[in-house]
Formats: structure tokens, sequence, C-alpha cells
């Protein structure tokens, strides 16, 4: 497997991680959710760190993926993880080679 790709995944510990830390609860919604959501996105080359990752349901996800709503949500999720990690910071969770 390529160095990129498996920087980009998401693995089973950081699921477990941010389902605990999420309670295992949409930060959106507050729906059943997984932990797979990406913050910056993989195609952009947003790490499978805990800090970009989040539990979101379904329509959550589709909404933040596919929709116009894109903007507004990703700042509500970065706010999310700005009180989640003090001193978070985008630039660290795009993949460098």
């Amino acid at each position: 497997m390529h160095r990129r790709t498996r920087a980009l995944q998401i693995s089973s510990q950081t699921k477990a991680t941010v389902y605990a830390r999420d309670g295992g609860r949409c930060v959106l919604c507050g729906r059943a959710g997984d932990p797979v959501a990406h913050y910056i996105s993989r195609a952009q080359g947003g790490l499978g760190r805990e800090e970009n990752v989040v539990t979101l349901c379904a329509d959550c996800h589709r909404r933040c993926d596919q929709t116009a709503d894109r903007p507004a949500l990703r700042a509500r999720i970065a706010d999310y993880l700005r009180g989640q990690y003090p001193g978070w910071d985008e630039i660290p969770l795009t993949y460098r080679k």
C-alpha cells in the first residue's frame, strides 16, 4: 500500500477514539453515526487522524459532501474540533511528502 494511502486511511483505533469522543453521535444533528468523515477530505490529502475525523450520520455526511450546505457545515465541524483540541489547526492535517 502506498504511504499516502496509508496516511489518509482512518485506522480502527482512530475510529474507536473518535466514536468515544463524539459519544457515537453525529456532531451536527445528534443522531447515531459513524466516525468516518474527514474534515479535510481524503481527495485533498486529509489525514486519518482523530483531529481530522468526526462522527456524522449518513444524512449529514451526504450533506457535507454533496450539497451547497458544505461551507456552513464545515464551519460548524471546525468549531467543534477547536472545542475538542485547543490550538486545533487545519495545516498539519494535510498529507505532505
